[in-house]
């Protein structure tokens, strides 16, 4: 369990109530209902002062999924990895345009950086 801002539970709900097209995409043909390796992800879920696109715990991941906006907010994103990583979560990030255009690359991408993961965090 980790410490979040309990202020953020609304905004994550509302996040959850209304995804991008590429969150969306990912979650329905990829993560939800265990489909990826066994493995459950939630969405938006607070940790510190954070909302993660999708988490899951079993392997400390967290899978973000970025627009434009985060080209121009770099410095943020670093800071905010860090913070995530001093928990022992790791944090991927793939495009909007990646997931709609290349949800099999993403896929597959994921797919591999999972398997150096699971040894780590599967019995």
């Amino acid at each position: 369990m980790f410490p979040y801002n309990q202020y953020l539970t609304k905004r994550a709900r509302k996040n959850r109530k209304n995804p991008t097209c590429a969150e969306k995409r990912l979650w329905v043909e990829v993560l939800r209902n265990k489909q990826f390796f066994g493995y459950k992800f939630l969405c938006q879920k607070p940790i510190e002062n954070y909302i993660a696109d999708f988490y899951c715990r079993k392997l400390k991941l967290i899978i973000e999924v970025d627009g434009d906006q985060h080209a121009e907010n770099k410095e943020y994103d670093e800071i905010r990895t860090s913070v995530l990583n001093s928990h022992g979560i790791k944090v991927i990030r793939y495009w909007n345009n990646e997931v709609m255009s290349n949800l099999e690359g993403v896929y597959e991408d994921l797919t591999r950086k999972i398997k150096k993961r699971r040894g780590r965090y599967n019995p």
